[in-house]
């Protein structure tokens, strides 16, 4: 074969080593970069360092892939799928842990698994049974004594509940136990005071529950043109947030398909 047509080849290879040496090099001063700066165990730097491709690729997936949108997104459909065949997992879990410890710890987590499986009546029991000695101005364990009854639609204990909440602790957690209040103001039939706090909470609210709530009841006092509104700014919103964490999922959902729905109508 003439030599001329050879040695193009032999440089072009030539030529491409030191250009895949340097991507190798770019790559890993990133990643060690990276190590570095987010807070990983040092010892990602000398495994980056001394296995450059293999090194790389672990960091990746076992340091930077469960910490990214895309990781969430894929945490929660196993969730949900795993919840699809087999919905009541967590709540035996959860029960099984309990009947092995009697913690508070333990019995804030089983009440709130009974809050996700619709079983409010439970959660408020469980609730109850915390707030007792050491306990018993809790916060934290108020709180969730007070949503569970919103959730058990228990209006006038709810009531209560919410009332000593923001007398006693009024800087935990302010706007959602806002939101708390005016559910019970909407649950004992007191819409016009109802609709002020929902009107109130909205702008300062973090999240689409608030928003979400506001629509509904407007919708349900055949206000259709404000509801629109509402829901609109809503669905607006849930496109801003992208992949919504699980908990502000069925907002997103329910915001789109309102909004949906009203405009068509």
């Amino acid at each position: 074969m003439p030599l001329f047509l050879v040695a193009p080849r032999a440089d072009f290879h030539d030529a491409g080593m030191p250009l895949a040496l340097a991507l190798s090099v770019l790559i890993q001063v990133c990643f060690v970069v990276h190590a570095c700066r987010s807070g990983a165990p040092r010892y990602w730097v000398l495994v980056i360092l001394a296995f450059p491709v293999a090194g790389c690729l672990a960091y990746y997936f076992l340091e930077v892939f469960p910490r990214t949108r895309e990781a969430a997104t894929a945490r929660r459909a196993a969730r949900r799928l795993a919840r699809s065949f087999d919905p009541h997992r967590e709540l035996r879990a959860r029960t099984d842990e309990l009947e092995a410890c009697g913690s508070v710890d333990n019995r804030v987590a089983l009440a709130e698994e009974c809050l996700a499986s619709g079983l409010a009546d439970e959660a408020v029991k469980l609730y109850r049974s915390t707030l007792a000695g050491a306990y018993e101005g809790d916060p934290h364990l108020r709180f969730g004594l007070a949503r569970a009854l919103v959730e058990h639609a228990a209006w006038d204990d709810a009531a209560d509940a919410v009332a000593r909440l923001r007398r006693d602790h009024p800087c935990h957690k302010p706007d959602e136990t806002r939101l708390l209040h005016a559910r019970v103001l909407e649950g004992c039939g007191e819409t016009a005071a109802a609709l002020a706090e929902y009107r109130e909470l909205v702008p300062a609210y973090v999240g689409l529950e608030a928003r979400c709530r506001y629509g509904q009841l407007l919708e349900r006092l055949e206000l259709r043109r404000e509801a629109r509104t509402v829901f609109d700014a809503a669905a607006t919103q849930a496109k801003r947030i992208g992949a919504p964490v699980e908990a502000e999922a069925r907002w997103a959902k329910l915001a789109r398909e309102r909004a949906l729905q009203l405009n068509r109508g």
